[in-house]
């Protein structure tokens, strides 16, 4: 955690930082990497010009306690951005950050979200255009899994003791696992964002299993995606991609570019 705040301290201007015990303690590098190579798919969107500024909006979706998205991407490309989550503690969180930041003040929207089920219904207002969306889903398909993945990561580490209070995990269940896991996470993603095909731009999210790739592939396929785009990522030892689709047509992507992202 200390090594975070240094960090957004450092290179993001972030003066004051701090989450909630037992909530998620995101590596900064990797957040850093989606937010650099969903820019740089916007960039090969739009002449080769990454589009930056506030009219950019962003929502990502499971912002957490921690905000570390929205602090990333409008340090570095001054987005705006929505913060969904259906955590009322992880938004009171981030909510905090926010109010501690002057630099952020008025650039990131946090919304509670009051149907766990939903991903864009009750988030995205009506008339509301979304430039992209980012997520990172929970990983496991149970707490017991969860569990377990942690005891493993902890043992890796030569930790000597697993205290009750990491197995517990406290607010950080939704971070971590939902019911049948990530697959099932992203392939209802993929279903509710038909919805919204035509008020966001680009949807994505991390896939942090390559096995889950051929599932997501088939859904996005059904939804009928008009394009879909698979970015590797690699960070130390981890290996990740991100996955991202579109709903809109070639003329529609290119009205879009012409009046929302003009310089």
């Amino acid at each position: 955690k200390m090594l975070n705040k240094a960090l957004l301290t450092h290179y993001y201007d972030i003066d004051s930082w701090d989450i909630p015990e037992n909530y998620l303690t995101p590596p900064i590098p990797g957040r850093a990497d989606y937010i650099h190579h969903i820019a740089d798919l916007l960039r090969s969107n739009n002449y080769g010009k990454i589009p930056t500024g506030a009219k950019i909006k962003c929502l990502d979706i499971g912002v957490g306690a921690n905000c570390v998205y929205p602090i990333i991407g409008n340090k570095e490309y001054d987005w705006t951005f929505i913060g969904a989550d259906i955590d009322a503690v992880a938004i009171e969180s981030a909510n905090k950050i926010i109010e501690q930041n002057a630099s952020l003040k008025g650039k990131v929207d946090c919304r509670l979200q009051s149907n766990p089920k939903d991903f864009f219904y009750g988030i995205i207002r009506k008339d509301e255009h979304i430039d992209l969306s980012i997520c990172n889903p929970p990983f496991h398909a149970s707490l017991a899994e969860a569990q377990a993945g942690t005891v493993r990561k902890l043992n890796n580490l030569n930790a000597e003791k697993v205290s009750e209070a990491t197995l517990n995990f406290g607010g950080t269940n939704n971070e971590l696992w939902y019911d049948g896991g990530e697959e099932r996470f992203v392939r209802n993603m993929i279903h509710q964002s038909k919805k919204f095909g035509k008020s966001c731009f680009w949807f994505s999210t991390l896939i942090s299993k390559q096995s889950n790739l051929k599932g997501v592939y088939k859904v996005l396929k059904q939804a009928k995606a008009v394009k879909v785009e698979t970015i590797p990522m690699g960070q130390g030892n981890k290996t990740s991609r991100i996955v991202a689709w579109t709903f809109l047509t070639e003329d529609e992507q290119k009205s879009w570019k012409n009046t929302r992202w003009k310089q």
